[in-house]
């Protein structure tokens, strides 16, 4: 069947700082097939020159747009060293959440965690220690007894809390990660990729913001021993405020960072540096690159009707179509007016339809490159028609398919 334009495009000119809402206009409708997920600002060529970087792989997001703005090695395996402990961190605060750890509970080191080699936040096997005291040594001292002594609490084994680390990974969308213990300490398949990790960072800040700035402490003080955050991007630039240091022989120097400035987040993931020093350097670069070089502007409102769609043998002739949260978009610094959205949508639509469901998607356009696509949705239900309604449509879909064949 000949793909047919049925429809205008939205567009809406888009400044620098912010974009107008398009005018409402006939939607743009395109025959295609299913609607692929949102793709990432992955350009062959990006729209702004990446400074080199000197690491094995790395990746810059803007987390309020979603978009990739330049990667290495993006979904390459790697080592992730400690970096290891966000996932242990990531289901340490989900069971803080849903009343499996308490943040008083007292919790005994294992031998196993008391024995565990590379950093530790020196815990005695005589003393228990507070689950609050725990992540904190996880996070800020990446204390390997501490990860050890959570990750026991949790899977009753840190076997059993690899297995539960590893469902996490599958559901968050972790497609190069497998994990053999809470540390990071080095094991054969014990693997992950810049892209996951910066992902299962990204969930963090979203998931768990009351305990996000843990990540942000300087230092952590704990059986009378003070050590300080290995991040040093924390005294360095006071819009950093996370997340996490790693370092192994094999791995390299690792730091998965983040940036908030002007209310926008950007998080980095550097792996496979030289050293703390060049960890730290590399990754200003490319915070400083991607917060100077593009601007993120809203696209649309939460609920924000930007078209209407035509519906087949549903109770309504249309359903509007947008994004269910609030839709931003990350474009190189200046470009804003050559810069259009276009709406292209899957036909026929054809009902029952519910809330939400993924009916087409939102080009961003500098002229013809597509700098990102993001999926929009349903915006209200449409019930299936009655009888009578489903017969006529589908007499009307096949005049339209008997004419498009011709």
């Amino acid at each position: 069947m000949k793909k047919t334009l049925l429809g205008l495009i939205a567009a809406a000119f888009i400044s620098s700082s912010a974009l107008a809402a398009p005018e409402q206009a006939a939607s743009a409708v395109v025959t295609a097939p299913a609607a692929t997920p949102a793709a990432a600002l992955t350009p062959d060529t990006p729209a702004v020159p990446v400074p080199d970087i000197a690491a094995t792989a790395y990746i810059i997001k803007d987390l309020q747009s979603g978009q990739i703005l330049a990667e290495k090695g993006l979904n390459e395996q790697i080592e992730p060293a400690s970096l290891t402990k966000l996932m242990t961190a990531y289901l340490a605060f989900k069971a803080l959440d849903n009343g499996t750890l308490k943040p008083n509970q007292m919790l005994t080191v294992s031998d196993k965690g008391w024995r565990a080699e590379g950093s530790r936040m020196f815990l005695d096997p005589k003393v228990p220690a507070s689950v609050s005291d725990l992540i904190k040594g996880l996070i800020v001292q990446s204390g390997n007894d501490a990860a050890i002594t959570l990750a026991e609490a949790m899977g009753g084994s840190e076997e059993g809390f690899a297995n539960m680390m590893n469902a996490e990974a599958k559901r968050l969308g972790l497609t190069q990660t497998f994990y053999l213990n809470s540390t990071g300490l080095p094991g054969e398949g014990h693997l992950t990729s810049v892209n996951d990790l910066a992902i299962l960072a990204g969930a963090i800040i979203q998931d768990f913001p009351k305990y996000y700035p843990i990540y942000s402490m300087k230092s952590f003080k704990y059986n009378n021993i003070e050590q300080p955050n290995r991040n040093l991007l924390l005294y360095r630039d006071s819009s950093v405020d996370g997340l996490k240091t790693g370092h192994t022989s094999s791995a390299g120097y690792n730091l998965v960072a983040s940036s908030k400035r002007n209310g926008r987040r950007v998080l980095s993931v550097v792996v496979g540096t030289e050293s703390t020093e060049a960890r730290a350097s590399e990754s200003s670069k490319l915070l400083n690159w991607a917060l100077q070089s593009y601007d993120t502007p809203k696209l649309y409102d939460a609920n924000q009707t930007i078209s209407q769609v035509k519906v087949y043998k549903g109770s309504s002739n249309a359903v509007n179509v947008g994004f269910l949260n609030a839709a931003y978009v990350t474009i190189p610094h200046g470009e804003g007016q050559n810069i259009k959205p276009i709406l292209e949508t899957v036909q026929p639509v054809l009902a029952p339809i519910e809330k939400g469901q993924v009916l087409g998607k939102l080009k961003i356009m500098n002229g013809s490159t597509v700098l990102a696509e993001k999926e929009v949705v349903a915006l209200n239900e449409v019930e299936e028609a009655g009888w009578f309604g489903r017969v006529y449509d589908s007499i009307v879909l096949w005049f339209k398919n008997l004419f498009a064949d011709e």
